[in-house]
């Protein structure tokens, strides 16, 4: 098993709280308890079997080795879960594993990147999207590699208590907010070289002010470069242009207004830089396949 992915459930739902108590419970299981060899030397004790899933509202296998022949226990696990309705996840490689025990069939799917190609080629039955950091289909979550992971569960804890707690998750574990699943999960230069070039003061600047019209030109001359270089650069390292950027963010900000106050709709539109509620509507539409009001009651109607 990968050491990171099989972190990353504890880290995130370990540090997600509604007040002062913890929204989730977090348990490691595997088909023989005991001593359980990871990828880099080491071993990790795991003491619960896959009784444990019979329990779980949510089951997630992280990155494995088992991309192959997964052990037939857990497919038959995996199954059975999904047979009772239980969210499924995976985080990396463990999408093989459920791609294996037949629950990604004619499902949207993703893994890591430099997997994509063995996917593809052992399961044709599996509409795979590789170039993103997560993809849901009806209950089914996958990931792609690594810290997509981190991605996808603060995602599921959006989906299940809102964003404000989710943001407040993303803090604890200083991650960035819930980025879209749609987000390229492969950059070519994640990291700018050390010549003070990162846009992070940009993006920065630019959330202070989402409630406020920004042009390509404002956020060129804010980070003194050309519109041509800005928007090379920000694709460079967030892997979307400046207007998908702020647009992805002002949603994100609208979500949370909906869901943490009673604001009309023409306010929520334009505290997120939206505009008007019309648009409003029409993107949130989009995005969620929602409106604002139901958006909003959906959302309050899941808050503990």
């Amino acid at each position: 098993m990968t050491t990171f992915d099989l972190s990353i459930p504890e880290v995130v739902f370990g540090a997600t709280r509604i007040g002062e108590d913890p929204a989730y419970e977090v348990t490691i299981c595997t088909p023989a308890p005991g001593v359980v060899p990871a990828a880099i030397g080491i071993d990790i004790v795991v003491r619960h079997g896959l009784e444990a899933i019979e329990r779980a509202d949510t089951v997630i296998v992280t990155g494995t080795g088992a991309r192959v022949s997964a052990d037939p226990r857990v497919l038959d696990a995996l199954r059975a879960a999904a047979a009772r309705g239980r969210r499924i996840a995976s985080i990396c490689t463990g999408a093989f594993v459920l791609a294996q025990a037949g629950l990604l069939d004619s499902r949207r799917a993703t893994t890591f990147w430099s997997m994509s190609e063995e996917f593809r080629e052992r399961f044709p039955g599996v509409d795979l999207v590789p170039g993103v950091l997560f993809v849901e289909d009806d209950g089914v979550l996958t990931s792609a590699g690594l810290s997509a992971g981190i991605d996808l569960c603060l995602h599921m804890v959006r989906c299940d208590y809102g964003a404000a707690v989710a943001n407040g998750t993303a803090r604890l574990v200083v991650a960035a907010p819930v980025r879209p699943g749609g987000q390229a999960q492969f950059i070519e230069t994640p990291l700018p070289a050390d010549r003070g070039t990162s846009l992070a003061a940009t993006r920065a600047w630019a959330l202070a002010r989402l409630h406020e019209p920004t042009a390509l030109a404002d956020l060129a001359r804010h980070a003194g470069l050309s519109v041509r270089t800005l928007t090379r650069r920000f694709r460079s390292e967030t892997g979307l242009s400046p207007l998908q950027w702020l647009l992805h963010q002002r949603l994100h900000r609208a979500r949370e207004i909906l869901e943490t106050t009673n604001l009309p709709m023409d306010q929520v539109a334009a505290r997120s830089g939206l505009g008007t509620a019309d648009s409003l509507r029409a993107h949130l539409v989009r995005r969620t396949g929602s409106t604002p009001t139901v958006y909003r009651a959906t959302a309050r109607a899941r808050q503990p």
